[in-house]
């Protein structure tokens, strides 16, 4: 009998000894009694989101997961960011991802999120949409807290322009470069824009206001990950399944639609440490009696690890434990998968290469001697695979899987 697949991604879950937690992940530290309980029943190891050693993006582990070569297909974040922010991409666009960010006078970085901003974005991005230069229309819409998506449009114009964000506080902004011949217009173009917008946006009276409030002001755009839609198979089609998703984040709610998935939409649904983990799972479990495969991602820990703050992890691993245990533990009939899209270290406060822990759960897999979920209990587990690996997998387990050869 076939069966249904629930996906489910703590983004960010990975970590590494933290000196804070006595050399301890904060997955080792949390108390996460559903996810050791569904560990023990379970198939459990450690997977590459792409391979040994290799960074992962959230765009490009979750193509691999879903059954896409990144190598082959990945057309830069920027589509993806727009394309999950509701913006519409024409054939020639070009997309970037944005911060809002502080700099100073002189074009230094203060905060790269703009105290992440929750408020007046989106009277921002209206404020500075719709510039022309060297007839190169730009458009930008806001996305979730200090998020918004930059669209370039106009004959000619070119994604192989560096990024402008240093990716850093405390240094100037990049001035973008071509990275290739033919590409010196819309590098122009677009450093044109940004200082036009970098002088709208700060005398903006939500920016007038922020200062006055003693919060940084959201005067400047970082561009940076540009890229086309690119052209893939949808998932559907490719793996005979009818899928959905739920997700917070921009990002991953544009792969989904791209992929022709339905990206189910709920303002509990947030893209941030608020949001409502019990309100994603209990939507995804009747979805299942629609849909052969649903996607749940959860943004929070990775929040966490970028800020380097391993007790908030902690917390966080064990409000998405508590969510688990509320909605998840006794499906029927169902392949359910747990685990990262990277790792984000707090030490590091930024994805790494580190493989990230994963179990499944079905009534008939083999389970193996794991009774945790954690980075170094999993490793004693039956699996170690790469993100590519992993819609073949569930595929077998699901009973769908296609017989190759006689």
């Amino acid at each position: 009998m076939e069966r249904r697949i629930l996906l489910i991604v703590l983004d960010g879950l990975g970590d590494r000894a933290n000196p804070s937690l006595r050399y301890r992940t904060p997955l080792q530290v949390a108390r996460t009694p559903n996810m050791d309980a569904l560990a023990s029943r379970g198939s459990c190891g450690l997977m590459d989101p792409i391979a040994p050693g290799v960074r992962a993006g959230s765009d490009t582990s979750h193509l691999a997961f879903l059954g896409y070569e990144p190598y082959e297909v990945y057309p830069g974040r920027g589509s993806f960011e727009a394309l999950g922010m509701g913006m519409e991409l024409k054939p020639g666009d070009v997309a970037f991802r944005c911060n809002f960010a502080t700099v100073d006078e002189n074009l230094v970085v203060k905060d790269r999120r703009a105290g992440r901003i929750k408020e007046g974005t989106a009277e921002l991005a209206r404020a500075v949409s719709g510039i022309e230069v060297d007839g190169i229309k730009f458009i930008v819409k806001e996305g979730v807290e200090h998020r918004a998506g930059l669209i370039m449009r106009g004959e000619g114009v070119s994604e192989r322009v560096s990024d402008v964000d240093p990716h850093e506080e405390g240094v100037r902004v990049n001035k973008p470069r071509p990275l290739e011949p033919g590409a010196e217009r819309a590098a122009d173009a677009l450093w044109e824009f940004l200082l036009r917008a970098h002088e709208i946006l700060k005398e903006h009276p939500v920016n007038l206001e922020r200062e006055e409030r003693g919060l940084p002001p959201a005067n400047f755009l970082l561009p940076r990950g540009p890229g086309r839609a690119p052209d893939l198979q949808p998932f559907g089609e490719k793996w005979d399944l009818k899928a959905a998703a739920i997700a917070g984040v921009p990002l991953i709610k544009g792969i989904c639609r791209f992929l022709g998935m339905e990206v189910i939409e709920d303002p509990r649904f947030t893209g941030g440490v608020d949001t409502d983990m019990v309100a994603k799972f209990s939507t995804a479990v009747p979805l299942l009696e629609r849909y052969d495969f649903v996607m749940v991602n959860i943004k929070a820990t990775d929040i966490a690890g970028h800020d380097g703050n391993p007790e908030m992890k902690v917390k966080l691993i064990e409000r998405a434990d508590e969510a688990i245990g509320e909605t998840l533990m006794d499906l029927s009939d169902v392949v359910l998968v747990i685990t990262a899209d990277h790792s984000t270290p707090c030490t590091v406060r930024d994805h790494s290469g580190d493989p990230v822990p994963i179990m499944i759960i079905s009534e008939d897999v083999r389970r193996d001697e794991c009774t945790a979920f954690d980075e170094i209990s999993v490793a004693r587990g039956t699996l170690r695979i790469r993100g590519t690996d992993l819609m073949p997998t569930l595929m077998n387990l699901s009973n769908r899987a296609e017989k190759f050869g006689a």
